[in-house]
């Protein structure tokens, strides 16, 4: 029973970090159409910020559970360089075929990457003050770190609020209509390509997000973005591209899924997750939760 509660608390932690990263993809899909291969660095780059402001604090003296007020640094930067980058760079690659656009954003992703070694080197940057001073609280016979709770709780409280969002604000219609038809958007007065920046920093904000938040718990790592990227995919593949509620589905089943794998068939624990989504795109070609 005790290993039964800690996988299934590990697979929320690690579903609470893969929904905050495919949800900001989806959002951006869903509203603009561009499959950005450069989200996963944007994930990088709240994790190496978050964990460099930290770590400098910390030195500093800093009490332990006032760096958690810090955290969102990290993501703020995301949101900052994303909405830069959307109307500089990404936007006349609009109307162009997709096979542009998922060029462009592959060479960004390049781009970041290695503009992250330049800037905080080549190796690992560790910000673990937080999860130690946040401590642990005993479940049944073994502790379990109060930190992960956090990070449960605001993957919550974010899913939440992003709904609420787009379904009961006024900003949240001219983005649902903006992602239906952008031409009828425009003849309506609606400022589409202030619409797109503010979609593609909120969408840039998650991936942060989910970068800053999980740097108590591990290393920020060169590489790392790449690896969020492959496994957003495949969130997204099942829950169904452009559904925020397929991007938590599909976290979820993703997160527990790798999680009694890692545990029970380490080997194969990967390929079992490209199988699950190959079954599942056979079946239903738009995911589980979109319609075709």
């Amino acid at each position: 029973m005790d290993i039964l509660i800690l996988q299934v608390l590990n697979a929320l932690f690690y579903a609470a970090i893969l929904y905050l990263i495919a949800s900001g993809f989806t959002l951006i899909f869903g509203v603009m159409g561009i499959a950005n291969m450069a989200h996963g660095s944007f994930y990088a780059v709240g994790a190496f910020v978050t964990a460099w402001v930290v770590g400098a604090l910390d030195g500093a003296g800093i009490h332990p559970v006032l760096l958690l007020l810090v955290l969102p640094v990290g993501a703020i930067a995301v949101a900052m360089l994303g909405m830069a980058l959307e109307p500089t760079l990404l936007r006349p690659f609009y109307r162009r075929a997709e096979e542009y656009q998922l060029l462009l954003t592959f060479g960004l992703l390049l781009i970041i990457e290695d503009g992250l070694q330049f800037i905080f080197g080549g190796y690992p940057l560790s910000a673990d003050a937080p999860l130690a001073a946040m401590g642990s609280i005993p479940i049944f016979s073994f502790r379990y770190p109060t930190y992960n709770f956090l990070v449960i709780a605001v993957s919550i409280v974010t899913a939440i609020g992003l709904w609420a969002s787009i379904h009961r604000t006024r900003f949240g219609v001219m983005l649902r209509a903006t992602s239906q038809n952008r031409k009828m958007a425009s003849a309506l007065g609606i400022n589409v390509g202030r619409v797109y920046t503010v979609a593609f920093g909120i969408g840039s904000f998650l991936a942060g997000l989910g970068g800053a938040i999980i740097v108590p718990t591990q290393t920020a790592a060169l590489g790392m973005g790449l690896d969020a990227l492959i496994i957003a995919f495949v969130v997204v593949a099942i829950g169904g591209i452009g559904s925020q509620l397929g991007a938590l589905v599909g976290a979820l089943i993703v997160a527990f899924v790798r999680t009694a794998g890692v545990h029970f068939f380490p080997e194969v624990e990967l390929a079992v997750l490209f199988l699950m989504a190959a079954c599942v795109l056979l079946w239903r070609p738009t995911g589980l939760l979109v319609r075709s």
